[in-house]
């Protein structure tokens, strides 16, 4: 598969899921645009990736609208066009989670925020430079379908977040729309929602999640929603 000057833009890239699928389409000789909150851990990213493909990196916050614009003007000025978009960047919110009739509102706001509005928001700036057929996979989470206790929030935004892929979908058939479900993997994240708890047993990010999100990337599978179970399936 042809992978030189393919552009490929993921947030939430300096750790866990994004870190390892960057590095993944790294080797493969994929140009990144990469973004995430924490400018050092980007910076060290990009210095770790850049020996095997030209990487930018731009460090903000995706609730940021200015940040946003920001992504939107690299593309333009450097004249990329995307074939992948990579929704990843997420809010866990509150450590521990707590039920929603808990729930600080101001939380709610910045989980609903980060992880359903900002990337539509993110699309909305930067559609008019991707490659036309690109594929834009948001990543979602099985607390979005079903009902787990105290993953009110989360849940509740990626379940929305389910939705208007869908939606993208139909009005954009031109293009591929997916949801992936990563499944529990071992991360800053997972610790967060599981504090005190040992989770050496959950499987690294490029166990499972990276080879699963490969076959959206490379196959041809429609759009719709895919989960790591389902797709793992299908690499036995």
């Amino acid at each position: 598969m042809r992978t030189e000057n393919r552009t490929a833009l993921i947030t939430g890239a300096s750790r866990g899921f994004g870190l390892s699928l960057a590095e993944r389409l790294a080797k493969k000789g994929w140009q990144l645009l990469l973004t995430a909150r924490d400018p050092s851990r980007l910076l060290a990213v990009r210095r770790r990736l850049e020996q095997y493909s030209i990487v930018i990196a731009v460090s903000g916050d995706i609730k940021d609208e200015i940040h946003l614009l920001e992504i939107a003007g690299i593309l333009e000025s450097r004249g990329l066009q995307p074939e992948l978009v990579v929704n990843n960047a997420s809010e866990l919110g509150i450590s521990p989670l707590k039920p929603l009739l808990e729930h600080p509102v101001e939380d709610l706001h910045r989980v609903f925020h980060t992880n359903m509005i900002a990337p539509v928001s993110l699309l909305q700036k930067i559609f008019p430079y991707l490659k036309e057929g690109a594929r834009i996979i948001n990543v979602t989470s099985d607390a979005g379908s079903e009902a787990y206790e105290t993953w009110g929030a989360y849940g509740g935004s990626k379940a929305g977040l389910d939705h208007m892929t869908s939606v993208l979908g139909r009005e954009n058939p031109g293009y591929k729309f997916y949801a992936f479900d990563p499944g529990d993997m071992r991360t800053d994240m997972q610790q967060a929602a599981f504090p005190g708890e040992d989770i050496s047993d959950r499987p690294l990010p490029g166990d499972y999640a990276v080879p699963a999100i490969m076959q959206l990337i490379e196959g041809s599978k429609p759009g719709g929603r895919y989960t790591v179970q389902t797709l793992v399936k299908q690499l036995l």
